[in-house]
């Protein structure tokens, strides 16, 4: 039985952090807000959403596979998500010749495209920096 509420607990962890994630970077965009955007049918922004979820995600598992208790993937876990968001922060300063907040509002696919690959990839790199 212990293996299967740890398994609902590990599950529980996820959707907590996936949401507080989420709302921690519906405070770091400034020029939009991601839900009514994906309403308002914003491919881009959407994009950038499912990459942010993908990575929070990927961190997540390697925590879980890391970890030896709830705790311990709970710590890593947010510690992940923290540098997860400076990754964002990071890849909008970099990206000089344009901002990456304002061509998501205006709907450019191929910026949601490289937001994707940003989280995803850079998820991947921190999930395995977990040990």
């Amino acid at each position: 039985m212990e293996p299967f509420l740890a398994t609902v607990g590990y599950f529980a962890i996820g959707i907590v952090v996936v949401l507080i994630g989420l709302v921690i970077f519906e405070f770091i965009t400034r020029q939009y807000k991601d839900w009514e955007e994906v309403k308002a049918g914003n491919q881009a922004v959407a994009m950038s959403i499912s990459g942010k979820i993908m990575g929070i995600c990927i961190i997540l598992a390697f925590a879980i596979y890391h970890s030896l208790s709830i705790w311990d993937t709970l710590i890593w876990g947010v510690f992940g998500i923290v540098l997860q968001m400076l990754s964002y922060l990071l890849f909008e300063f970099f990206t000089r010749k344009f901002s990456v907040e304002s061509e998501l509002k205006k709907n450019n696919t191929a910026v949601g495209i490289i937001s994707i690959g940003v989280s995803i990839g850079l998820a991947i790199v921190i999930g395995s920096s977990i040990t």
